[in-house]
């Protein structure tokens, strides 16, 4: 959260160099940065519903009206401390959250939130000519790239394989983060930045520095996703799509 506000300077909601930084447009097209903002701080509010109201979950997150993102310099702070603080809550109570796609366990679901929060902020970062270096937070969003191999296939109409996948990538600062068991025949590696781009979606494999050997693995990354709705990114022409909520 802290590196996506870098990115923005929230001055105040009538400043207006903000509004020409949320005018701007980015990679997912017919979405500014205002938008994107405004999604997130949505799913925001509804993260906060399902914390708070569980049983009533969808239908009372759909009562919140998004934020304008004028707005959003005083509204999503405070959306934001109370989710921290209700995740901590859950995490706490072994709590399992509901959500649009499928219920999560606590921890699950705020590296859910980071994933999104680091994928739209890489939107954010390109409209803006900007790049931001990897860190060790990464891990979390492979992670969630790597447990949703199957649910990759099966949102895509293919069976779920059987081949495990052994994935081994260069973490940021040195090291190596490695998934699978290390006999298997299928394999992924690479940079974790640019699976990380590949899995949320931000960026084609066969455009990334990633290495699939093995069936499943060369047919896996193409297709990889780790967020519910049908993924669009083997079309070239509309890589980078906002992922839903």
């Amino acid at each position: 959260m802290a590196s996506l506000d870098a990115l923005v300077a929230w001055s105040g909601p009538a400043d207006p160099a903000l509004a020409r930084t949320l005018a701007l447009g980015t990679a997912a097209k017919g979405w500014s940065i205002g938008d994107t903002l405004v999604h997130l701080a949505s799913t925001d509010q509804a993260a906060v519903v399902a914390i708070n109201d569980p049983e009533h979950f969808p239908a009372r997150a759909r009562e919140h009206p998004p934020p304008s993102p004028g707005e959003l310099p005083v509204v999503w702070p405070r959306v934001r401390e109370e989710l921290l603080g209700g995740v901590q809550r859950a995490h706490a109570a072994r709590a399992r959250l509901p959500w649009f796609s499928l219920p999560m366990g606590a921890m699950s679901f705020a590296t859910a939130r980071l994933m999104e929060y680091w994928a739209h902020g890489e939107d954010i970062a390109g409209a803006l000519g900007l790049s931001r270096p990897p860190t060790g937070r990464l891990r979390h969003v492979c992670h969630i790239g790597v447990q949703t191999l199957g649910f990759s296939f099966v949102q895509h109409g293919l069976p779920a394989p059987a081949e495990p996948v052994r994935v081994e990538l260069g973490a940021p600062g040195g090291g190596v983060w490695a998934w699978g068991p290390p006999e298997a025949r299928n394999t992924v590696s690479g940079p974790a930045a640019h699976f990380a781009l590949v899995v949320t979606q931000r960026r084609l494999a066969a455009d990334s520095a990633l290495d699939a050997r093995g069936d499943v693995a060369a047919q896996w990354l193409p297709i990889a996703q780790c967020f519910a709705g049908r993924g669009q990114v083997t079309d070239p022409d509309r890589a980078g799509l906002p992922m839903p909520g």
